[in-house]
């Protein structure tokens, strides 16, 4: 199927900032998605929490297996579209290669920590650092040279920014007060639906979730419920479940397309150019389904992000990033010689997060026990 006229086409790129030669067989988004999977971020993601720590259990979803359910949902929408299905699943893959460890608890820490220095942290705009500036693979330049269109992306596939705004990096190169091409604009409603379906389904696997609830609260539950109980009235409830799940992805992206759609229609667009000066994202669901998709958010919040038992792992993440923020500052000298040699240039505070918002979750408790456990020879888990 052939490109529709308001989907990104590869020749009409704003490039690189080094000029490269066409590759013989690969697209420009083809070779971009190529060199973020090649990357250590994106390999790290492997050891990032989603919602579930990665000792918790070897079942659930981390940020690595939850980045390629976003990369899946994100073809399949841009297939039905008509758009550039090489440009999303670079968008998609490297969506979340600035986050820190401990999932956004992790962020929210660095960030706070952060703002007390006059500064923030975010994960979107430390992935624009990532793929600039902290990847060393090539010998000709710098980071990974990616067309502005997948640099534009990672920026603002989940923020409009106006031109006005002044975040704590320069981006004032990526067209702010646009809209990012539709291509990045589905990566941000394909995130959500993969988090907000897996993690019902990981949230009723691990014990925190029940069927009741999930009847009880959830208007799209309860509804696909009833269809699967009548269909298969003798199969397991964990199967039951499973298959609850799956309509549910099937049910908000069909939505997602068909609304998108009839934006599409409704406003003539016929141009990336169109879908850039548009007053708003034209890749929605329609408003019954954004509210389902509302309660569904404000559901998972309440029952599964505030349980507890997720409470007690964040407040620990915290307080170790916490620890491990003041130890570096104190101790500058015991950061690796890569992050050392940037203090003058970036500044203590910002190479600290950089170091620390590189950490896998399973690096992050490790360095913390290494460096307190010697301390005090107890605990800090």
């Amino acid at each position: 199927m052939g490109l529709a006229p308001y989907a990104m086409r590869d020749e009409d790129t704003r490039g690189r900032r080094f000029p490269e030669r066409p590759h013989l067989y690969r697209s420009e988004y083809q070779r971009d998605r190529d060199r973020v999977i090649h990357t250590k971020a994106f390999r790290r993601l492997e050891k990032k929490t989603q919602v579930f720590a990665p000792d918790y259990s070897d079942h659930f979803r981390n940020r690595l297996t939850h980045t390629i359910e976003v990369a899946q949902i994100s073809r399949t929408i841009s297939r039905a579209l008509g758009l550039n299905t090489d440009l999303c699943e670079v968008l998609a893959l490297s969506h979340d290669i600035g986050h820190p460890p401990f999932s956004h608890e992790g962020e929210r820490a660095l960030d706070l920590i952060m703002k007390r220095h006059g500064e923030g942290f975010e994960h979107n705009l430390h992935a624009l650092r990532i793929v600039e500036d902290f990847e060393e693979k090539y010998a000709a330049f710098r980071g990974l040279n990616l067309t502005f269109e997948v640099r534009e992306g990672i920026v603002k596939h989940s923020r409009d920014y106006g031109p006005d705004d002044e975040p704590y990096i320069d981006i004032s190169s990526y067209r702010l007060g646009s809209r990012p091409p539709l291509e990045a604009q589905l990566i941000d409603a394909a995130d959500e639906i993969a988090y907000n379906a897996a993690d019902l389904d990981d949230g009723y696997d691990s014990g925190l979730l029940s069927v009741d609830q999930m009847n009880s609260k959830l208007a799209l539950f309860r509804l696909l419920w009833g269809e699967v109980q009548f269909e298969y009235r003798e199969a397991e409830e964990k199967l039951k479940v499973s298959e609850v799940v799956r309509r549910i992805i099937d049910f908000l992206v069909s939505n997602l397309i068909t609304e998108t759609i009839r934006m599409i229609d409704a406003y003539s667009i016929n141009s990336v150019e169109q879908v850039r000066r548009f007053e708003g994202r034209l890749c929605q669901f329609d408003f019954e389904t954004a509210g389902l998709n509302r309660e569904l958010k404000g559901f998972l919040c309440r029952y599964l992000y505030d349980h507890e038992v997720l409470r007690k792992a964040r407040r620990s993440a915290e307080r170790q990033l916490e620890d491990l923020f003041d130890y570096y500052l104190r101790k500058p000298g015991n950061l690796p010689s890569s992050h050392n040699t940037r203090v003058e240039e970036l500044g203590l505070n910002r190479v600290v997060c950089d170091y620390i918002a590189g950490m896998t979750d399973t690096f992050a408790r490790a360095t913390h026990r290494e460096i307190f456990d010697a301390a005090d020879g107890s605990s800090q888990d």
